[in-house]
């Protein structure tokens, strides 16, 4: 089968990007996969140190009979400009803080949930496909263990960044990527050249040095770079069960759900696209607000929640977890304007919820709170 038939097919299917790459192992990428999770990067992240690891050495441990695998890149840039976003940063600084009283859900988070958007994309592109040749296929999202940056950068889709999100030289980072590994016989492209060049904004906007070098780093920047997971806000915020390490909650900031910094600062992303599928927008429901009032959440019911929240990402550290993160924004605010919120918090009957309530109400303090931010720093 013809790429370039592959590549309009996807594109009718409503992937910005879209490129081949062999569906052999790319062993210096494992390698660095390893190496990571054995440094402990990975956290609490069971189900990427597992033994689902080891099947991301061969994507043939996915498909027996793969040979070329489809990568594609949806965009998900929104019209709801994060607090976060490059252009808006004041002079000398990368990072503004976010409008007052409120939080910060990521981006990606605004719209339904992108394995299913994803999922049904890739299906339709495989049936598209089955119509002009039979094959075998599966689809893969990043809930499948599979190098799926590796293989989208060497399907030219972009270069992996310092911020470890793959970039698209004109589009920039916005992207959810997915895979179809297929047994047919397509051409592969070439990974494109690596253009962050001397740029380090994304470690240094990084509230919690979440980006770290692994071996030595030139001053201009360049070397290599990996992210610690368990300094990772989107990690903390998300993924991590239990409580948030006190020393990043200070620099966890109004985010409730997820990061953008390290994409806001990123140059790439000045102008990058909008995505133009609803399904990704913030208008997927009325009551979804990428910036909420935090003091509104404090006393959301679980119902609630899961009301508000239905089909989206953001019911992903479910009822407890959210809370948990509300409580840890309105400390860090270090605004006595959620006093009463907290104090009902403090009352909760999880006891995670209930000790970071009280961590933040000794954040009202100043004295207190000039405490954390000098733990955060020490």
């Amino acid at each position: 089968m013809q790429a370039e038939t592959v590549k309009k097919l996807a594109q009718e299917c409503g992937f910005e990007l879209a490129g081949i790459a062999a569906a052999e192992p790319i062993s210096g990428d494992f390698a660095r996969y390893e190496s990571w999770v054995h440094a402990g990067m990975a956290g609490k992240m069971g189900y990427l140190t597992d033994r689902r690891a080891d099947l991301r050495r061969d994507p043939r441990n996915l498909l027996a009979g793969a040979r070329s695998i489809i990568c594609v890149g949806k965009l998900y840039n929104t019209q709801s400009r994060s607090p976060y976003h490059v252009e808006s940063c004041p002079p000398g600084s990368d990072t503004p803080p976010a409008a007052e009283g409120r939080g910060i859900i990521s981006r990606y988070a605004r719209g339904r949930d992108y394995h299913d958007v994803m999922r049904a994309a890739l299906e339709e592109l495989a049936h598209k496909l089955l119509a002009i040749e039979a094959f075998e296929w599966r689809v893969c999202v990043d809930t499948a263990p599979i190098l799926e940056r590796s293989y989208a950068r060497q399907a030219g889709l972009g270069w992996i960044g310092r911020n470890q999100c793959l970039i698209n030289e004109p589009l920039g980072s916005w992207f959810f990527l997915g895979e179809l590994l297929t047994s047919l016989a397509i051409e592969p492209d070439s990974p494109p050249p690596d253009r962050c060049g001397t740029c380090t904004r994304c470690i240094e906007a990084c509230p919690t040095q979440a980006l770290v070098p692994v071996s030595r780093t030139d001053e201009d920047g360049s070397g290599e770079w990996r992210l610690d997971a368990r300094r990772c806000i989107s990690y903390l915020n998300i993924e991590l069960k239990g409580p948030v390490p006190e020393e990043y909650r200070q620099s966890l900031g109004a985010n409730i759900f997820g990061c953008d910094i390290c994409q806001d600062v990123c140059p790439w992303n000045s102008r990058a696209p909008q995505t133009k599928d609803p399904a990704l927008g913030s208008s997927v429901s009325d009551a979804f607000d990428p910036a909420p009032p935090l003091e509104s959440l404090a006393y959301l019911t679980e119902q609630e929640f899961r009301a508000r929240y239905r089909n989206t990402p953001v019911t992903r550290p479910k009822y407890d977890g959210f809370l948990r993160n509300v409580t840890v924004a309105m400390g860090a605010s270090g605004q006595e304007r959620f006093r009463e919120p907290l104090e009902y918090l403090a009352r909760s009957a999880n006891p995670i919820v209930a000790e970071h309530a009280r961590w933040a109400l000794g954040c009202l303090n100043v004295e207190r709170a000039d405490a954390c931010v000098e733990t955060l720093h020490s």
